[in-house]
This record gives structure tokens, sequence and C-alpha cells, in this order.
């Protein structure tokens, strides 16, 4: 409970509710462990077809969150913020608990993420992490395991979506390519329906294009 409570320099004030919520929290850990060891390994075929797959959109971006989530716990854990390398485990179980399921990639990927989880987890609550490492097959000793490292294939998006703002009101948002060139994103935002309709016929006097977040177009 203290390594989830607060920084380990600030004094901790003692809750019921805090030692509740901790309990809650590795009862849904150890609750996923088995399910997935029921439910999800059995999907897993001999071939692992991972590496190098195509994952469908809500896969790719279940498992980005997952790697993102370690890039930030791997910082905070070097600067000893335990509290928020704590936080970072109880948003991935909350993201492997509403992740894809169906078939054998998705099976793989919640493997993986499963697994990142648990060795995160490990020097806060090394018991029940040991124990569910164990149980379901990872190995004999996660303290012998390697530690996790995002994945900077798992990081990359093909696509990412920009808010779209007209004379300066957000209207809306676009998808586009993650290395979409500055043309094709106005084109793309120009088109949108939201821009058609608030400019009312007018054209577009100036569209200025702020890479990964948005789009504002000026009529």
């Amino acid at each position: 409970f203290m390594m989830f409570a607060a920084p380990p320099e600030q004094t901790l004030e003692w809750s019921d509710a805090g030692v509740e919520g901790a309990y809650r929290f590795l009862r849904r850990v150890w609750s996923f462990g088995h399910g997935f060891a029921t439910d999800i390994r059995p999907q897993i075929g001999a071939q692992r077809t991972l590496a190098g797959a195509k994952l469908p959109e809500a896969l790719a971006a279940f498992r980005r969150e997952i790697h993102l989530l370690l890039k930030q716990a791997n910082y905070d854990l070097g600067k000893q913020q335990f509290n928020t390398v704590a936080s970072a485990t109880m948003k991935m179980l909350n993201a492997l608990e509403k992740a894809p399921r169906e078939g054998a990639l998705a099976a793989e990927v919640i493997e993986e993420c499963f697994g990142i989880l648990l060795r995160v987890l490990s020097p806060l609550t090394p018991h029940i992490s040991h124990a569910l490492w164990r149980e379901l097959g990872y190995g004999d000793d996660i303290l012998a395991a390697a530690w996790p490292e995002p994945l900077e294939a798992a990081l990359v998006q093909d696509e990412v979506e920009l808010m779209l703002q007209v004379n300066g009101k957000l209207r809306g948002a676009v998808r586009v390519a993650a290395d979409a060139p500055k043309e094709a994103i106005e084109a793309v935002a120009l088109a949108h329906e939201a821009t058609v309709k608030f400019l009312e016929g007018r054209p577009a006097k100036k569209v200025v294009v702020v890479p990964g977040r948005l789009v504002n177009i000026v009529g």
C-alpha cells in the first residue's frame, strides 16, 4: 500500500480506503491472470505470428498504450517514483481488461502485455507477480526475467488523429497517415464535412497545420 500511495520522500497518511483499493487492484490482477490462462492463452497456436504482423487498429492501439505506459514507468522507476510506477500498472490492467480477445494474434499481444505488467509490478508486489509468472508459464523465476523495454515497432502509429478547428473553434477531428505531408493533411481537412458546413461556401483564406496536434482553417 505504501508504494501505491505516495512518493518515498513524502510522509504517508494511513488510509483504510487506500489499503482496500490496493487490495482490489491485486485481486483484479490475479483474476485477470486466471482468466488469461483459461480463456485467452489456449487461443495461441503453435506457430507464433506476432513478430512483424500487421495488427488491426484496435489491437495496435492497445499494444501501443501498454508500451507507452511501460516507457513512462521505466522513467519513473529510474527516479524511484514508485507510486507513479504503481499507477502505470493500474492503467495497464485497465487496458488489458478492455483489450480485444478473439483470435491467436490478440492472445499473443495480451500474453506479451500481461508479461510486461507482471514484471513492472514485481518490485512492488513480488509474491503475487512471481506466483502468476510461474503459474502462467512465463518462466520459473520472474527475478531472472529480462526487464521489459518498450518496442519501437509497438509505438509506431500508422495513423494519427488531428483536432480540426474552423476559425479557431473546435469542429471535429481528422485521421491521416502518420507520415502524411502538409498538402495531404490540408486536403483532408478542407474536404471534411465540418469545414464545408462552417465555411458556408467561402474559400479558406489560410490553413495552419500543427504536426501531430491540429489543423486550423481560417475562412
